[in-house]
């Protein structure tokens, strides 16, 4: 039922996410086969922890027996087709690819001598168990993350295979059947590759810490943290919206879940003030999505952009780098809703409707965790070392106050959700696995970059377009993790060859893998924000990609102008940057909107877009041109204010 204020209730929620986001439709079983899942969570969260603390197995050990967990449980949990999921009995070929699942984990672990003396030579059942790994990979892909990464995975597959019929430069000798089934399950080339290790020890004790500090009730602090701030400000929820989102990034790797989650407390909000439907619906699923590239705790692709650039890069150089884009990213969607307020008229909050604010601010103690990774990662400590001091800090915060304590129950409960939304990630990352491991033994990676490389003729800015439009088509509907993988290692390459430092490189595929999930016709964050508001999907899924026009210009930013991700740069000149970029978003935003201190003719908004532009592009000139526009376009809405002004618009 929803509720008499209009947010959701914990059943439509969750119906949304399962229709939006396939890792979130899992059978809910009961009984014996319920306690078995629950047991086996559990036990996947216990070994995760245990490997931490008492140091990581050799790599095909940790990622052989994390691998055999998440397929056994994918299996148990997630039904062959979506028409089981209100089933509470698990199929008997489902309990039996469970039980293959099991093997395939534990066959590397009972095997290791025999596998490691007899490298490069594979027996029978080397042979089917590798084959077994293979399948059971694809299908445990399809039912937790969609058909899109498993079709091009199994893509990859076939291309290795029929390497010397395939057309002109993508033309290779091929692999046997035999060769291709060692180097996806008896090397760490393929399956059991850089992604699933990235995904067996650092993701996975990340996604525990977002588990344990969802059981703190941090969530629902976001959201009142962000309206005692932007409450009460013009156009008042939407801002809160933008704020809680860019919080809520922290502790959901999932553009949908975000939505889902702090949607139904913002968008009702939004529509209740005014806001049209479409636009509240993609006010948050832009902000939402924007949440996986707010630092310090980034989507799961950015703990994989650590092993993938390597060079001795850490993952805080990455968090860092990435901390101006992502502000200017809300930002822009902060200047386009407020003139978007503005040109409705609407109001902010009432004192009535805000919370009180010494209470929400008597609760600040809860965000001393994301303070105290942020300190640890700085401090130059590994990763999984901060992660679990993390996780401990969480556990002794929320002992301050009797509400937020975590009781034994809670904790328990927090290491079942957070193996459980590992296993979507543990699927993914073993598929692109796959990829990489055809990749690698094809050189198609250096083929394909060659290849866009002759379609650009050469030129950054095609190559870079390029570039997007192939993250943003493999973004759609598959995993950002997925879709990172695959960009990183075909089209990145194109884009280094053509002199962009690798960090620039690797974050501009980043980004557009991320806001894939809000750009049609294949918008699912957009879908799910739809979902909650009663909007039509792709009217919303078009504001969602207008409020986040930013996202679609700052990749282009960083690419040309590096000291964008404090590369190279001094602290004057980085100001400089950041003060024309913001200039140029909000001549942008009040272009596309179309008010900004009143209603803008044509010729102000072509204006506001063109000097925008200028603006946000890094070189000297267009700098200076852009700041005329600029400097012109606010003296023209100063001085013609009082003529020529426009009531705003009633809310529709």
């Amino acid at each position: 039922m929803t509720k008499n204020d209009g947010t959701l209730s914990q059943e439509q929620q969750q119906e949304l996410l399962e229709k939006f986001d396939p890792e979130a439709a899992t059978r809910k079983l009961e009984g014996t086969m319920g306690w078995v899942v629950f047991f086996g969570l559990l036990a996947f969260s216990l070994f995760q922890l245990y490997t931490a603390v008492f140091g990581v197995l050799t790599a095909q050990l940790q990622r052989s027996i994390h691998l055999g967990f998440a397929l056994a449980l994918i299996f148990l949990l997630f039904p062959a087709s979506k028409k089981n999921l209100r089933k509470k009995k698990v199929a008997w070929y489902d309990l039996l690819l469970a039980l293959v699942a099991v093997g395939i984990g534990a066959y590397w672990p009972m095997m290791i001598d025999e596998l490691v003396n007899r490298v490069g030579r594979l027996t029978d059942m080397d042979f089917y168990v590798g084959l077994a790994a293979i399948l059971l990979v694809l299908e445990a892909t399809r039912r937790t993350v969609g058909l899109p990464i498993t079709i091009i995975a199994s893509l990859f597959l076939v291309y290795a295979l029929y390497g010397p019929y395939m057309p002109g430069f993508l033309a290779h000798r091929g692999l046997d059947l035999d060769t291709l089934v060692q180097t996806m399950f008896f090397t760490t080339e393929g399956i059991l590759g850089t992604p699933l290790g990235v995904s067996a020890t650092f993701i996975f004790l990340f996604l525990l810490f977002g588990a344990f500090l969802v059981k703190t009730g941090v969530g629902q602090y976001f959201n009142d943290l962000a309206v005692s701030i932007a409450g009460k400000r013009t156009g008042g929820p939407a801002k809160v919206a933008i704020f809680s989102s860019a919080l809520q990034g922290t502790i959901s790797g999932s553009s949908v879940a975000n939505v889902v989650t702090s949607g139904s407390f913002t968008i009702p909000m939004m529509k209740k003030l005014g806001y049209r439907k479409e636009f509240a619906g993609g006010v948050e699923a832009a902000a939402s999505t924007g949440g996986q590239l707010m630092p310090p705790i980034m989507g799961a692709a950015a703990f994989l952009m650590v092993e993938f650039i390597g060079g001795g890069i850490t993952y805080w150089d990455i968090a860092k780098a990435a901390t101006i884009p992502a502000l200017l990213y809300f930002t822009g969607i902060w200047i386009m809703t407020h003139f978007e307020a503005k040109r409705l008229g609407l109001r902010g909050l009432t004192d009535e409707e805000m919370p009180d604010r010494k209470e929400v601010l008597s609760k600040i103690y809860l965000l001393m965790p994301i303070l105290i990774v942020i300190i640890l990662m700085v401090s130059g400590m590994s990763i999984m070392r901060a992660a679990l001091w993390s996780i401990l800090s969480t556990i002794v915060v929320s002992a301050i106050r009797k509400e937020t304590r975590i009781s034994f129950k809670d904790a328990i409960n927090a290491l079942v959700d957070g193996a459980r939304t590992a296993l979507g990630v543990a699927a993914a990352t073993a598929a692109a696995g796959i990829i990489v491991g055809v990749v690698t033994k094809t050189g198609l990676g250096l083929k394909l970059a060659n290849g866009l490389l002759d379609l650009s003729g050469g030129l950054l800015i095609p190559t870079l377009m390029l570039t997007m439009v192939a993250a943003l088509i493999l973004g759609m509907g598959s995993p950002t993790t997925a879709n990172y993988v695959i960009t990183s290692t075909i089209a990145a390459p194109a884009v280094i060859l053509l002199g962009v430092p690798d960090l620039s490189a690797h974050l501009f595929v980043f980004y557009f893998g991320i806001i894939a999930d809000i750009t049609p016709p294949v918008a699912l964050a957009a879908f799910a924000a739809a979902g909650v508001s009663g909007g039509e999907p792709i009217r919303t899924g078009i504001n969602s990609a207008k409020l986040a026009i930013a996202a679609f210009i700052i990749p282009y930013m960083f690419v040309l102008s590096p000291e964008l991700l404090m590369i190279d740069t001094t602290w004057y000149y980085l100001i400089w940057v950041v003060f024309t970029a913001i200039c140029g978003m909000l001549a942008i935003g009040a272009g596309i909107i179309g008010f900004w201190l009143r209603k803008l003719h044509w010729y102000e908004r072509v204006m506001g877009l063109a000097g925008g532009l200028m603006l946000i592009y890094p070189e000297g000139m267009t700098d200076m041109i852009g700041l005329g526009i600029f400097i012109l376009l606010v003296v023209l809405q100063l001085v013609f204010r009082g003529n020529d002004s426009v009531k705003p618009q009633p809310a529709r």
